[in-house]
């Protein structure tokens, strides 16, 4: 007799603005299906290729299920199966050694592997607090753009991603929604379909770009000069919106002479198009009354990265399409969300807090950060990291680096996993954790306006725990008595939000449990009559908070590091820029080890333009070694229109276990960071490529 069919709601955990809502069917204790929710608004019933195969994730032969302990080299990946008490008890005893003599040099090492707030970052959070453990700066992907949009409107805030389908231009620019951004997509062929404009502003000719009417192709790292050049035209030809300037913005006369220091020939050289296009494309941008913006991050993974985003986000302002519901910008929709940061992490546990808080460590340079051996500059050397929801060694830069510091047979790792990933080959304890169908969580979106509750819909698998369950059994390991570190994780969710919130009005806990999601209650022009979250409430073009921190205050141009502009000598060298955006199949290093989605990709790739190929003697189909002073990889080479001339692109990021050379695109990737945010500068990167 068959098992009874049932069927659960979830949520999409992964780093990705859509946040999915999930409908799970479950049979005999098993999820046999994962699809979208068609009553949810922002999903409409469709999941992206890789979340819809999340049941063979879940349900995966490779999947970690029983705690282990290294029995080989760290690297080598050799393990033996140890119970959860043996597991406890190791990890207890070290860090508390560690903690008794030095805390900081204990480190937490996270980011999105689950974007839900319980599974993320509270027991975690609030159990490193209360040891006084090293503090991670998580900048990783986004914080040059959110220090954008933070100095330029408040908060990561913008219009709401349905309404882009009543827009009647779409500058979809630093982004590939196709792969990235599947909802909005939606929305955007809908304008398409209803006469809308669609311009891809990229380096590389994407999917998404193949498909607008019009393919900008830029240098990479020159998005800010493109946006300053194009607000010399909109001032020069007066088509600016007076009244909302007056208004609603703050600094206009200081904008106004920097934009005008980039006449179109200007930005038109820098950025390395026609100069004509940047004046058309000004001229249809401040003539177009429904015109809006969809950015997206990779545009910002460069030097320059945080002022390209103030730079790109003032242009609404200037010609007030804010006015109307289908104009304005989305970067991100994740500050509208009420939540409750400190409730959920607990800061004031640290020994420390507020006065001195622990050391600081940017996830950026872990690299470099596990190698120091210490001093009193930089403080203990790093004995002892915990790493979950992520996988530094493939996915952060400088990779070799980062490599050899997670090889120190001195370091004491712990990773908390799913699978045995490039990082989890190093680690000394390696624990299994619950996916989203096994644990609680609540979660916001960073590409709507909606709150979202996951329940769990199946036991965990084999002797998974949930990521708080861990945290809790090594605090009570080491005999720490903080009641925040066992609160329960229903406890920990409804201290997520602040549900006094005039935009949670009518929402609690419970009406969410039942309901799955809240939207929240955002205006459907949110600046139409200004209100922006800056300290004087208007789009600052002005920030006096840059000022005071030494800063730039107006946005500017800031060429990237690695450039024949920022470093001539190195683009001597290294003469092709390359740029590494997420492939199709894959969500950061998530979903590589799944082997129907890696068969698709076949293998790593490089797209290369013709003449670049020329003058190399590559054709296509070689495999070739792409190489700098960091590290090399190879890849077997694609020779094509889609990549312009001087750069080459490689999709990304592969374990760097799985590709033929054990290696990935961050062998090339560097340690430095972005004017705003101390991101990361994946983008802006010299190479050379030569036939392997």
């Amino acid at each position: 007799m068959n098992a009874p069919v049932e069927f659960a709601r979830a949520v999409c955990p992964h780093d990705c603005p859509d946040t999915c809502a999930m409908r799970v069917t479950v049979q005999g204790g098993r999820a046999i299906k994962v699809v979208g929710d068609p009553d949810h608004p922002p999903t409409q019933g469709v999941l992206c290729t890789k979340v819809s195969r999340y049941a063979d994730r879940v349900h995966h032969p490779r999947r970690l299920t029983t705690p282990m302990r290294r029995v080989g080299p760290k690297g080598e990946g050799r393990f033996e199966p140890i119970s959860w008490d043996e597991a406890l008890h190791l990890a207890g005893e070290r860090l508390s050694e560690i903690a008794a003599r030095a805390p900081e040099a204990i480190l937490p090492y996270s980011y999105a592997g689950t974007m839900g707030f319980v599974q993320g970052d509270s027991i975690a959070q609030r159990f490193f607090h209360k040891l006084g453990a090293s503090q991670l700066d998580r900048t990783i992907c986004a914080a040059a753009g959110a220090a954008g949009l933070k100095y330029t409107y408040g908060a990561s805030l913008g219009m709401h991603t349905e309404f882009f389908a009543e827009s009647e231009l779409i500058l979809i620019w630093g982004a590939n929604p196709i792969a990235s951004n599947l909802h909005f997509w939606t929305r955007a062929q809908e304008a398409k379909r209803n006469g809308a404009r669609l311009i891809a502003i990229d380096p590389y000719r994407s999917l998404t770009a193949e498909k607008c009417h019009q393919h900008i192709a830029l240098r990479p790292g020159t998005d800010g000069a493109l946006a300053l050049g194009m607000m010399h035209v909109l001032i020069a030809e007066e088509m600016l919106d007076r009244a909302y300037i007056a208004d609603h913005t703050l600094g206009f006369e200081q904008l106004n002479a920097r934009a005008l220091a980039y006449p179109p020939s200007r930005a038109a050289q820098i950025c390395g198009i026609e100069e004509q296009v940047i004046v058309d494309l000004a001229r249809l941008y401040g003539r177009t009354k429904k015109a809006a913006i969809r950015l997206n991050y990779g545009m910002q993974r460069v030097r320059g990265g945080g002022n390209a985003v103030r730079a790109i986000a003032c242009l609404p302002s200037l010609t007030g399409a804010w006015r109307e519901r289908a104009g304005g910008m989305l970067l991100s929709s994740s500050g509208w969300a009420p939540v409750d940061s400190h409730a959920l992490s607990r800061p004031d546990l640290m020994p420390g807090w507020p006065s001195q808080p622990a050391r600081v460590i940017n996830m950026n340079a872990i690299g470099d950060a596990l190698c120091h051996p210490g001093d009193a500059t930089f403080g203990p050397k790093i004995e002892a990291i915990v790493v979950y929801n992520s996988n530094p060694v493939a996915v952060a830069p400088d990779s070799a680096r980062v490599a050899s510091g997670f090889a120190r047979e001195d370091l004491f790792t712990i990773v908390l996993e799913h699978f045995q990933t490039d990082t989890a080959d190093y680690a000394d304890l390696l624990l299994p954790a619950t996916t989203q169908l096994e644990h609680l969580d609540i979660h916001k979106s960073y590409g709507h306006t909606h709150v979202m509750v996951n329940l769990p819909a199946i036991a965990p698998v084999g002797e998974a725990r949930p990521n708080t369950e861990i945290f809790r059994g090594i605090a009570r390991s080491m005999n720490l008595d903080e009641p925040a570190l066992y609160d329960s994780d229903e406890t920990v969710a409804k201290s997520a939000l602040r549900w006094n919130d005039p935009l949670l009005e009518g929402v609690t806990w419970d009406t969410l449990k039942r309901d799955g999601w809240a939207k929240l209650k955002v205006s459907d022009a949110p600046f139409a009559n200004g209100g922006f979250r800056t300290p004087s409430g208007k789009c600052e073009f002005f920030s006096e908070r840059l000022a005071q921190a030494g800063l730039e205050p107006v946005p500017d141009y800031l060429p990237p590091y690695e450039s024949a502009d920022g470093s001539p000598d190195l683009a001597e060298r290294y003469p092709l820029a390359m740029i590494s955006p997420p492939a199709r199949n894959f969500l950061n290093s998530t979903f590589v080890n799944v082997d129907s989605l890696r068969a698709t990709e076949g293998e790593p790739h490089l797209d290369m333009h013709p003449a670049d190929a020329c003058e190399r003697g590559i054709n296509d189909g070689d495999q070739v070694r792409i190489f700098n002073d960091r590290g090399s990889m190879q890849a077997r080479v694609r020779v094509t229109g889609k990549s312009r001339e001087g750069l080459v692109v490689g999709l990304s990021i592969w374990w760097k276990k799985l590709a033929p050379d054990g290696r990935n695109a961050n062998e090339v990737t560097s340690q430095a960071l972005t004017d705003l945010g101390g991101s990361a500068t994946f983008y802006d990167c010299l190479v050379e490529v030569e036939r392997a």
